[in-house]
């Protein structure tokens, strides 16, 4: 097997762990961690020593005076230091900016939950200023009380808080063909995790007492320039989607709907509409734009899958992955992202040679329902190439397919709903390339 890579074609590597190697990487974690607390012991004493003796050499001058005062106004922001942790565009993916999107930095973030100022972005026209004290939500069609809603009125009913991952459709799409773009962030940036809190879309509905024997979807409309307008069917509604008008602790950011969205878990972003101004219940799916000329899978045979909404299941490496650089050999912790649309990830794979061996992960709790999962593994890199992916099963069994599998079913011609494992080659210099292996 060759891997594609970014840019050019490598050999595959000819070597790859040994069950040794496998079992000894606890003990060379040990060693690892305990030659680093005797490195932080001897930098200690010497700082010590050097302030007993009035030196100041080993002494940073942030210790060495006052520091800022406390913050009273104002909106706290990271450090100074953390200012490359941002989201990123992809020059010239879309022909206007309006209708772009930013891409999380999936590499830079820990646990779980993505903090809201890094949350991918997608609009289709603009990101619109709502003031909230205008905006209202409509809900009619096939209900007994129609109903239009202030933000007070909606944040007066019985609230819940919930994490749901939010992936577009798109995600991975540049890598359906080929390599296309670098690392993970362009890769699998398209997708976030939060704490939401709204109501229930169930709850709403009872309220204006939908036509149960007729009413089987929900048209939801966004605010925006585009009026985006997606069909839900009506057994999503009454299980887990959210009206949505906190992330995070906070009110939504305008990027991310602002001051109310809708929020299907599990399913393709464009679902969960942003800047939410109507709901309405009827009996057949609306076959609007955005479901019959966009996020449509073109299959082999020239035929199209249309309302494939779900997000199956799927994951990746986050480090190390592209564009990063291993700073030797030894001890390294591989970790990465995993989720699925139909619920819980059971379980994540980790290989270190293309696919040849696989190891079990550990899963960080918590592991929840059409959430992010994070995952870990020790790994004692020896400086040979290396391979590394990731492979996920979900609470129904599902497995994460390789891309000759995925291409197998769907060609090569799609754009959305990618879910093949990715693979990042390891250089013998440290780099981390995107590769594909053919």
């Amino acid at each position: 097997m060759k891997p594609r890579q970014h840019g050019r074609v490598v050999p595959a590597p000819e070597n790859h762990l040994s069950a040794t190697q496998v079992r000894a990487s606890h003990t060379s974690r040990r060693s690892f961690i305990r030659s680093g607390v005797a490195a932080s012991a001897l930098a200690a004493s010497g700082g010590a020593v050097a302030q007993a003796s009035g030196g100041s050499a080993l002494v940073p001058a942030w210790t060495r005076s006052l520091g800022a005062p406390v913050v009273t106004t104002g909106y706290g922001m990271p450090s100074k230091y953390e200012v490359n942790v941002q989201r990123r565009q992809s020059p010239g993916l879309t022909p206007q900016p309006q209708a772009s999107i930013s891409f999380t930095p999936l590499q830079n973030l820990f646990g779980i939950i993505t903090p809201s100022g890094v949350h991918f972005e997608r609009h289709h026209s603009g990101m619109p200023e709502v003031d909230p004290q205008q905006h209202r939500l409509m809900i009619h069609g096939l209900v007994k009380r129609p109903l239009m809603l202030t933000m007070d009125d909606v944040m007066r009913f019985p609230s819940v808080s919930r994490i749901h991952f939010i992936e577009c459709g798109a995600n991975g799409g540049m890598e359906w063909g080929n390599v296309a773009v670098p690392t993970v962030q362009y890769t699998h940036g398209m997708l976030a995790c939060s704490e939401f809190t709204g109501v229930l879309l169930s709850t709403l509905l009872d309220e204006v007492g939908v036509d149960r024997a007729k009413g089987k979807f929900i048209l939801a409309e966004g605010a925006d320039g585009s009026a985006l307008t997606r069909t839900i069917p009506i057994e999503f509604a009454l299980a887990d989607v959210m009206v949505v008008y906190g992330q995070n602790g906070e009110m939504l950011r305008p990027e991310n709907g602002y001051p109310l969205r809708l929020l299907v878990p599990g399913v393709q972003g464009v679902s969960s509409v942003k800047w939410l101004r109507r709901l309405e219940v009827g009996d057949k799916p609306w076959n609007t734009r955005e479901e019959s000329l966009h996020y449509i899978d073109l299959l082999p045979d020239g035929m199209h899958r249309q309302y494939s909404g779900l997000q199956e299941v799927k994951s990746v490496i986050t480090m190390p992955s592209g564009g990063q650089k291993l700073i030797g050999k030894g001890f390294y912790e591989i970790t990465g992202l995993a989720w699925s649309g139909r619920g819980k990830v059971k379980r994540v794979d980790v290989s270190t040679d293309g696919g040849r061996n696989w190891r079990t992960a550990r899963l960080q709790e918590p592991v929840l329902t059409k959430a992010l999962t994070r995952f870990r593994l020790d790994w004692n890199w020896d400086g040979a190439p290396g391979l590394l992916q990731s492979r996920a099963v979900d609470e129904t069994d599902h497995v994460q397919p390789n891309f000759h599998q995925l291409r197998a079913v769907r060609g090569v011609r799609s754009i959305y709903h990618n879910n093949a494992v990715q693979t990042w080659r390891v250089q013998p210099d440290g780099e981390v390339w995107n590769v594909q292996l053919a």
